[in-house]
């Protein structure tokens, strides 16, 4: 089997070393929150292996080393583990070491290479993958304690990558202009994972002690949340419940919000998460709307749809494009203007909403996605290696004395 599109058919824990290997740096941790990253690579590892580094972790190490271990399937996770005090250079130069050990050891010889952070270009411009992409998921440059260089960083990623994917239309569109091959592949859905939320009735322990009605948000809690927002809805309705699923990063948990009726019940596992759903009343999008959140696309909109939940968003542009535009969510800023909308929430027309949502989920899924996306790595591999093939053909037919241009036709 010559084509890594075909190998899909093949079962989900066989290894096809006719298939690239795929290495992945990220500024994210596998085992933080389960999103578009798990979702697709998660996907290529049915077929051959992947290879996520993560950022380093700092600690009393004598020396640096990478801790290496096993996931589902054939994909591995890597975890840079760096002594103190290392200055900036001395860290990239460590990462690449440690990378190049694992690249022998695991004899990675093709391989495309996967970046969610332009920052790794210090530690991976080195390497002669068969492809690079670069998955644009975010605006990072926008986010909290972003690294001075990370535009400098991007611009050189842009100029080195074969294929540019972003998370959303919005990113799209200001990025478009700087790359030839880019593509926007929006947040997609598991659908039948959250939709087991609605025929649950067993809400978590920690959940199901509170009383009703639950309007709920998971996700990561850092800066793009509006906290101003969640503080006033809780103030002006003591007897709505809001739940608050996630983890806190990047910001001083002391500045969320504190009352009676905000409930912070800390990170759960992507299986947890429809059980959790199943007891919500309305599903909640409050994020600030400012330079962090001006290009996100947060995957969890179809996944709160997919759970059967109506939901409430701050005019997030991804998530008016479509979703608000479409009326599946309702869109509101204020305090006053959010109340109102999750008042018509509740009493929405249940049996049409999921009419309208399941026509609109039916048109997109994690497997489409990765599945468009496999289609164009494999074609810019293909095209790579085309020039090395009418090569050798060109070789042997001289050594047989035919004319090289003749055993091109």
């Amino acid at each position: 089997m010559n084509s890594f599109a075909e190998s899909a058919i093949k079962s989900v824990n066989t290894f096809d070393a006719t298939v690239p290997d795929l290495i992945c740096v990220s500024h994210l941790r596998w085992d933080f929150v389960y999103q578009r990253p798990q979702h697709l690579l998660s996907r290529f590892a049915t077929q051959g292996r992947v290879f996520f580094v993560e950022e380093p972790v700092f600690g009393d190490y004598p020396s640096p080393q990478l801790d290496v271990s096993q996931r589902e399937n054939n994909l591995c996770v890597a975890v840079p583990q760096l002594p103190h005090g290392m200055s900036t250079e001395e860290i990239e130069a460590a990462q690449k070491k440690l990378l190049d050990q694992l690249i022998i050891e695991r004899c990675i010889n093709h391989y495309v290479l996967w970046y969610y952070t332009p920052m790794a270009l210090g530690w991976t411009s080195h390497l002669r993958p068969l492809a690079v992409v670069y998955d644009c998921m975010d605006e990072l440059s926008a986010f909290k304690n972003a690294p001075p260089n990370l535009r400098a960083r991007e611009t050189e990623l842009f100029s080195r990558a074969d294929l540019v994917f972003t998370g959303g239309q919005s990113l799209y569109e200001a990025k478009r202009e700087q790359h030839p091959q880019i593509f926007c592949f929006p947040s997609s859905i598991d659908a039948p994972h959250f939709a087991q939320a609605r025929s649950m009735s067993n809400e978590p322990a920690d959940q199901a002690s509170i009383p009703r009605p639950h309007l709920g948000y998971f996700g990561v809690i850092d800066e793009r949340m509006d906290a101003g927002l969640l503080d006033a809805v809780a103030a002006a309705r003591s007897d709505w419940q809001l739940i608050m699923i996630g983890p806190v990063v990047k910001i001083d948990p002391a500045e969320l919000p504190r009352r009676p009726n905000i409930h912070y019940l800390g990170g759960k596992s992507y299986q947890e998460l429809p059980a959790y759903l199943a007891g919500w009343d309305v599903a909640l999008l409050p994020f600030a709307c400012n330079e962090s959140t001006r290009f996100i696309s947060p995957t969890k909109t179809p996944e709160y749809l997919a759970a059967g939940r109506p939901v409430v968003s701050t005019s997030i542009r991804d998530v008016v494009r479509p979703y608000g535009e479409m009326a599946l969510v309702h869109i509101a800023d204020t305090p006053a203007e959010f109340i109102a909308a999750i008042e018509r929430a509740l009493q929405e027309d249940v049996a049409q909403r999921l009419r309208e949502v399941d026509r609109f989920l039916a048109q997109t899924s994690w497997d489409r996605t990765w599945g468009r996306m496999k289609e164009l790595l494999e074609d810019v591999i293909k095209a790579r290696r085309a020039p090395a093939t009418t090569a050798r053909s060109a070789v042997a037919a001289t050594n047989r004395g035919v004319p090289p241009s003749a055993s091109a036709v």
